[in-house]
Formats: structure tokens, sequence, C-alpha cells
């Protein structure tokens, strides 16, 4: 179990994106954020940013960070989502697959030792981030409900979660 451990567990995990203070990223030279859209920054059916959530990349982008949304949902949800902040995107990312990651940190023009990934699922954000050498941050989904797969996913994370948390590995708690 210790490789699944290494793939599947989060370097850190926090209740919203909120809670992750950007501030000391930069301090520990993170210079770029990988981050998933849906359920991470907003509900999967929240068309727009939120205010908090504009405040939040304008802290990041005052701090030097660059951010890049890489989702796995279509051009059109991704594309709206992402010119409202103003940042690079990369839709149908087909995470947890490797290129995508890679892509987004040589377009940010960064280091894999810079970059963080935040995501709310273990089995594509985490997973990715993780076989990718990059530092991950696991989320809370915003929503409960989520998609066909997605929910296919959780019953499994459920599962990794549940044996982490008997393993002593993780102290956190679901909402």
């Amino acid at each position: 179990m210790g490789i699944v451990k290494n793939l599947f567990m989060p370097n850190a995990y926090v209740k919203s994106v909120f809670e992750i203070d950007i501030k000391k990223l930069a301090e520990t030279g993170v210079k770029g954020i990988i981050t998933d859209l849906d359920n991470t920054l907003v509900g999967w059916d929240v068309k727009e940013p939120t205010k908090r959530i504009k405040e939040w990349f304008a802290e990041a982008r005052q701090l030097g960070i660059t951010i890049t949304i890489v989702s796995n949902n279509n051009e059109e949800r991704v594309s709206n989502f992402s010119s409202n902040l103003n940042v690079d995107y990369i839709f149908k990312a087909r995470k947890p697959m490797g290129r995508a990651f890679k892509k987004a940190i040589t377009h940010m023009n960064i280091k894999a030792s810079e970059t963080v990934v935040i995501g709310d699922q273990m089995l594509t954000d985490v997973f990715g981030g993780n076989r990718n050498d990059l530092y991950t941050i696991m989320v809370v989904p915003v929503k409960r409900t989520d998609g066909f797969i997605t929910k296919f996913n959780r019953l499994i994370e459920k599962r990794l979660l549940n044996h982490f948390r008997k393993k002593g590995y993780i102290k956190w708690e679901e909402n």
C-alpha cells in the first residue's frame, strides 16, 4: 500500500482554496499553480468566477504566482470561466495523464519544483500531480453533486481516504 499512498495521498488537504495561504506558497518559492475548475474553484454548474475567486486569483498574481486552470471539461466551459480571470487554461486535459501538467508547467515557464497542483479529486488531480512529482493540495468538493464518472471516482476515493485514515496517514475529516 506504500505505492498507493505515494500516488494518491495529497501533500495537504484543506476545506477550500480560500484556506490556502498564497503568501506562504510564494515565500516557499512557488511560482505557479495548476488548479482544477469544477468543484475546486466553484461548483461544477457555476458558469463564472465568484468575487471571492477573482480576489484569490488577484492575490496570487500580486505575489508573482501564475495560475493555469487545467480541467477535464470541454473548451467552452473552461474557456468562458478562464477568460473572466484572464488566465491560461487547458481543457479536456485527460487528467491524471501527465501531458496537461507538463504543458502547463512549460507554458508558465517554471520548474516542477516551483509548482503546486490544487484539486478536489484524488484520482485525477492528486494522482496526476503526484505522478509528476508536484506538490498536491486536495480541497473538499465545493458541491456534493457530480457527473457520472466523478461519482464512480468518489467511491474509490472514499475507500482510499478511509484506508489512509485507519492507517493514521491523515488527520482531516470530510465536511
